[in-house]
């Protein structure tokens, strides 16, 4: 890593409360183009993968949102979130009264940011790199915002999800619009305006659900 990953997040962030969740605090990007519009060059030249931890995107502020709305879903549960990026959603479970949070994310960046999130919000998350993918998960319920974006991903989570909730793990899902959403696949939970930057999104407010998983 050709970068210290705290000394740059501290120097390229401010800790923010994302709009839709105010309870919390993130070390997020306060101007998308400082780093989301760096060119693959040079995030290289930084050994920074694509920073999805300094943004607060739609489907995790809406995940977020409902499990503070409704803390029953994780209280007094173990709680897995899967491509935690900041981890907003873990920091949401935790929160809420979850029993633990056990945050994974294979970018090496956001062990730091998760880590530095969860300190600003008073709250111990555990971290794992590991792709869990495919893999059995130790936990209750299973939280994922904002997954379904790329094709091939989602052809490998779908089985996955339907796969731990036939194992009777409850698996939910933020997600605003995204093209690979299997919508077929899933229950409503609940729906949300989620502010968010133009620089990354095609509008400034996403229409954000939350899904469950059928057995």
């Amino acid at each position: 890593m050709k970068t210290d990953p705290e000394i740059f997040i501290r120097a390229n962030t401010s800790l923010i409360a994302p709009p839709h969740v105010p309870e919390i605090r993130l070390h997020l990007a306060s101007e998308a183009h400082e780093l989301w519009l760096k060119t693959e060059e040079e995030l290289m030249e930084i050994g920074l993968p694509p920073p999805f931890w300094a943004f607060a995107w739609a489907g995790g502020q809406g995940l977020a949102r409902y499990i503070l709305d409704h803390p029953e879903t994780v209280q007094n549960k173990r709680v897995f979130d899967f491509a935690t990026g900041s981890g907003l959603v873990a920091i949401a479970a935790k929160m809420a009264g979850a029993a633990a949070v056990k945050a994974a994310d294979i970018d090496p960046w956001a062990e730091t940011a998760v880590l530095l999130n969860a300190v600003a919000n008073g709250v111990s998350i555990d971290f794992d790199r590991a792709d869990f993918v495919g893999q059995p998960v130790d936990a209750d319920i299973v939280l994922a915002g904002d997954v379904f974006y790329d094709r091939v991903f989602a052809d490998a989570l779908v089985p996955w999800f339907e796969r731990l909730a036939s194992e009777g793990k409850e698996v939910l899902v933020g997600d605003p619009g995204r093209a690979y959403l299997p919508k077929e696949r899933l229950e409503f939970c609940a729906i949300y305006q989620v502010p968010v930057t133009r620089a990354l999104e095609d509008s400034e407010i996403k229409t954000t659900t939350i899904w469950r998983f059928r057995a």
